[in-house]
Parts: C-alpha cells; sequence; structure tokens
C-alpha cells in the first residue's frame, strides 16, 4: 500500500478533487490511503473567527463561518448531484453547526483556550475530507471514510500534540488495514488527532505531511507521496532563481537540512519517521501530474547520484537574530555552555546556528518572542550582543563530504559578489555549510552561489 497526502491548494476546490480522484485512480492498484488536508485558506479562516468571538464580535465570526459554509457547499455541488449531493450538505449543515455552538461557548466565556483553537481548527479537515470521499463514491471508486481522531492518538498538548505511536501503531492496524484489505480507497484527514479522551487535538501547522508520514510509518508502506503545488524539491526558490532546476533524487539527510532551513515544500518534521522504516517520500505536483517530482531515500544508489554532483540545492531563512555572548570565565572553563544552553531551554526556545571559539559563543533564533526576557538572562554569564535583520543560507549536498575546496568555491562566489559573511557553521553530517548574511543579501547570496554550482548546467 502507498499513501497519498493532498495538500491544500491540491483539495482547494471541485477542479483540484477531481484531479485529485484522476491521480488516485492511477495509482488504485497500490492500494492507496488518502491523506487530505483543509481546503486552502479554511483553516485561517477558522482560527480568524475563533480570535474574532473571542475579541467580542460574534456576528462578524458567525459571518466568517457563513462564507466558509457556502464555500464548502459550493464544492459539493460542483462535484456531487441528487441524494448524496443532499447527504453531505446536510452534514456540512451539522459541522457548521457545531463550530457556531463554539463561537457561542468561546462569547459567553470570553477566553480561548489552546483546547478550543484546536477544536476550531479540525473542521477544515472534516469538512474537505467528507465531500473528498463523497466525490471519490460518485466517480467509481469504493472509497470508506475514517476519522483520523480514532486512529491519531496523541498527548493534550494543544496545537503542536504529539503522537502516541504504540496507540496509532494499534488503531491503524485495527482500523485502516481492513478497508485496505477490502480493496477499499481509505480518506482520511491529515494535521488533526485526539486524546484517549476522545478530546480533539491538531499536530501543529504543517502537520499534514507529518500525518501521512506517520500513517505510512505504521503501516509499512511501500511509498509516502507528498501532493502539492509545486513540482518538486528545486535547487533554490524559484521566485529569486527561476531557472532553479528541479531535483530528481535525494537523501532524507539532504531533505531534512532543506526542510529546516527554509524550503517551503515539506514541513521539517515531514520525513522523520519515514526515515525510521526507510520509506521513501516523493514529492508531487497534483497540477501537473505528468511531472516526475523528487524521490527522497534513505540512501542514494550511486547510479542515481549525478556523477560529479556536490551539493544539492540552497536554501534560506529570513527572520534571523545573532546572539553573541562574550565572556571571560568561559577560557578553561567546564559548565558555562550548559549553563548557556539551559537558559534557552527554560524558555523552549530553539537555536538554529551555533559557533564558538575560546571566549565566546555566537548562535541564531528564528523568532522574537521572549527575546528580551533571554537576553535578560544571558547578561548574568556575560556580555551579550544582537544583530538583527539577518538571514540564514544553507548550501546542502552529500557531495560535500568528499569534495575539496568547496569551501573556497563558496567563500570565492560570496566574495565576487560582495556578501559579507556574519557567521560560519558546519553541520556536523558534513553535508550542509551554513552562513549567516544581512537580510538585504539573500538573493544576491544565493543567485551568486546558484551560479557559481549549476551556472554551467544545461
Amino acid at each position: 500500500m502507498i499513501v497519498m497526502k493532498f495538500g491544500g491548494t491540491s483539495v482547494e476546490d471541485a477542479v483540484a478533487i477531481r484531479r485529485l480522484i484522476e491521480i488516485v485512480k492511477r495509482e488504485r492498484h497500490r492500494q492507496p490511503l488518502v491523506v487530505v488536508s483543509a481546503c486552502a485558506g479554511v483553516t485561517n479562516e477558522l482560527l480568524r473567527a475563533a480570535q474574532t468571538v473571542r475579541g467580542g464580535d460574534k456576528s462578524k465570526a458567525l459571518q466568517t463561518l457563513k462564507g466558509i459554509k457556502a464555500r464548502h457547499k459550493q464544492i459539493a455541488s460542483d462535484l456531487l448531484s441528487g441524494d448524496l449531493l443532499n447527504s453531505v450538505n446536510d452534514k456540512i449543515d451539522e459541522l457548521i453547526q457545531e463550530l457556531q455552538n463554539f463561537v457561542q461557548g468561546v462569547y459567553l466565556l470570553g477566553e480561548l483556550t489552546p483546547r478550543s483553537i484546536d477544536s476550531f481548527a479540525s473542521f477544515g479537515e472534516q469538512l474537505s475530507s467528507l465531500i473528498i470521499h463523497a466525490a471519490m463514491n460518485h466517480n467509481g471508486l469504493d472509497a470508506e471514510l475514517v476519522d483520523a481522531r480514532n486512529v491519531m492518538q496523541t498527548d493534550n498538548a494543544f496545537a503542536s500534540a504529539l503522537p502516541k505511536m504504540e496507540l496509532v501503531t494499534e488503531k491503524a492496524k485495527e482500523i485502516i488495514l481492513p478497508h485496505i484489505a477490502s480493496n477499499k480507497v481509505v480518506v482520511t484527514q491529515g494535521f488533526i488527532g485526539a486524546t484517549e479522551d476522545g478530546i480533539t487535538t491538531t499536530i501543529g501547522r504543517g502537520g499534514s505531511d507529518l500525518s501521512a508520514s506517520i500513517f505510512g510509518s505504521v503501516l509499512d508502506a511501500e511509498e509516502i507521496q507528498i501532493w502539492t503545488d509545486v513540482d518538486g524539491m528545486m535547487s533554490a526558490d524559484p521566485r529569486i532563481i527561476p531557472e532553479a532546476h528541479l531535483i530528481d533524487v535525494m537523501s532524507f539527510a539532504e531533505a531534512s537540512e532543506l526542510a529546516y532551513f527554509g524550503a517551503k515544500v515539506l514541513h521539517p518534521r515531514t520525513i522523520l519517521p519515514a526515515v525510521e522504516k526507510k520509506i521513501p517520500v516523493r514529492v508531487l505536483n497534483s497540477k501537473s501530474p505528468e511531472v516526475r517530482g523528487t524521490l527522497i531515500v534513505y540512501d542514494i544508489p550511486k547510479e542515481m547520484s549525478a556523477s560529479g554532483e556536490v551539493i544539492k540545492s540552497i536554501a534560506f531563512k529570513k527572520g534571523i537574530t545573532v546572539i553573541n555572548v562574550n565572556s571571560s570565565r568561559m577560557l578553561m572553563a567546564h559548565g558555562f555552555l550548559a549553563k548557556l544552553f539551559s537558559i534557552f531551554e527554560e524558555f523552549q526556545k530553539s537555536v538554529d546556528v551555533v559557533a564558538t571559539s575560546e571566549v565566546s559563543v555566537s548562535l541564531t533564533v528564528d523568532s522574537e518572542e521572549q527575546l528580551q526576557e533571554i537576553l535578560l538572562e544571558l547578561q548574568k554569564i556575560g556580555d551579550v550582543q544582537i544583530k538583527q535583520q539577518k538571514a540564514i543560507v544553507c548550501v546542502v549536498g552529500e557531495g560535500m563530504r568528499n569534495a575539496k575546496g568547496t569551501g573556497a568555491r563558496i567563500f570565492g562566489a560570496l566574495g565576487k559578489a560582495e556578501v559579507n559573511i556574519e557567521m560560519v557553521s558546519e553541520g556536523a553530517s558534513e553535508i550542509n555549510l551554513t552562513l549567516v548574511v544581512d537580510e538585504h543579501d539573500v538573493a544576491k547570496a544565493v543567485r551568486s552561489l546558484h551560479d557559481e554550482f549549476f551556472g554551467n548546467r544545461n
């Protein structure tokens, strides 16, 4: 069996859903489990309605729900007819009524809890999967709708719940496998789950990819397909490098680095469950299903690796703050770094890049949330300076491990482009070199690096 995940733009309207159905028909012989996101923009609208009613404007929140209802009924009307359409419309009415009840509850209480936010957010996937399941059956696919909340068992860390893998495995084999064995196309939701008590949770924005990866992992899928609105992983962001080329195959390690350092095609956590089972992940474009996409594998077979290829891609992430901590107490001292990083742990703040010397540490964070509180604590152990409006540029490729002179080529290209480098860090895996530059130099930096490594590509 395979897992096929379709993102928001791949289910945004009736035209997109018809394409989805044709794609699934093409893969029907591989026993697909179809994981769907909410229609594009719907989750944002639901969260906007929740925030609006928390602010006291119930009427505006209800108006937002009215628009969501009309949109889904229009999609259903474009895809379905007769009794099936009437049945789906009745279920849409029921779901919207549940949402209206949530709006009323938040309005009366005057507060919006993380648990309530997850409840609001979950309705996008419920609505899209309802319509897609019906449309599949209407178009000759024998499909079964499975509520992901009955399978994706999580803890109660609302908005970023962690799946309990043993329970998910047990439930997936109990609930999903029998339908697969009966030769049905199973449709379920990404992004959402539930506690063992049945309370709705979400596993974080972008979590539909993670849902698909988890389902594929626990069911030992032969392949996980991520259907989105781009052709696959690219050698650079096409918005900056229009001639960026599609990457045919890359390793899990390369994809992980790119996902973490700014490539938007995959959610950073997506491929971790697949890695553990060495299940290949294929990124595809639902609007151009004929394009081969990018295959992500545990190890790249020699015959699939381009001869002489040093790097695969150049990613970037803006909105970076550099924090420099200087202290003479670091010299010949133990425990200093432990103390420093304990401060970031206390504030649950992730650090992207780190560079150290005898008496200083430089590191980066990608948001200003609680930054002032962190700086106050850091000032207790050393002199602190911050530099804002920076960006990370990350050069990724398995070929960097063995290619001599790669660093010289990178620094030479940036030097010719007159890009000042604030900070440098090489990953322990030796497949990425991370540079910190000014935000306004990002396009120039990416262009110079892409020209250096791919300029003569046919």
